[in-house]
């Protein structure tokens, strides 16, 4: 009679791999990372606005650099406004992105600006501080380009005029010598015969 063997005695041989099934491990690994794509900066800048817009300050933070993630704080003014992304420009790991936020309050202000990220761990994320610092620039920014604009305007104006002020300038001046012309003739008639002779006044 025989017996069973017991299953300790049960043993396992590890099977030998081909170098062949090794490299297709290998490649097929790393067409499964390739395919998880680095979301572009537009978009990344977009997802984070417009988390902001919503006051979801949670998916916000995880668009944002881990220095600046602290920042992310609820914004009224962002409420039910909406965003628009334009012209990227990217530097390596830094980009710049053109964001247009529009707010319904107050009355539809339009705010446009540059979102900056940094590309950290093979992903792009808002680099929060570098951005706040181009939304505080926008008031004196309009500022200045307003006092620009009028200052071209006065300088336009000004240059357009001068022919003017050099006739007026020509007329008065020869209207005041033909005046006191005409006073020293009235000067003359209005003297005595004598101080007309001797040629006094």
């Amino acid at each position: 009679m025989t017996s069973k063997p017991s299953i300790s005695a049960v043993s396992f041989k590890p099977t030998k791999t081909s170098p062949v099934s090794t490299a297709g491990l290998f490649v097929l690994l790393w067409v499964l990372s390739g395919c998880q794509t680095v979301a572009p900066p537009e978009q990344v800048t977009a997802s984070f606005w417009e988390a902001m817009v919503r006051g979801d300050l949670e998916s916000a933070r995880k668009h944002t650099t881990p220095e600046t993630r602290n920042l992310v704080v609820k914004q009224q003014n962002l409420e039910n406004g909406s965003v628009d992304t334009g012209s990227v420009d990217v530097d390596g790991s830094n980009a710049r992105v053109f964001t247009i936020l529009t707010l319904k309050k107050p009355e539809n202000k339009v705010l446009s600006f540059e979102t900056v990220l940094l590309k950290e761990n093979r992903q792009w994320q808002v680099d929060y501080q570098a951005t706040l610092d181009n939304l505080s620039l926008l008031p004196l920014g309009a500022l200045f380009k307003s006092l620009r604009t009028i200052g071209d305007t006065i300088n336009k104006e000004l240059e357009r005029q001068i022919p003017l002020f050099e006739n007026q300038l020509k007329s008065f001046s020869e209207e005041l010598l033909r005046q006191l012309e005409e006073f020293r003739r009235q000067l003359e008639k209005a003297a005595p015969p004598d101080n007309r002779r001797s040629g006094t006044i």
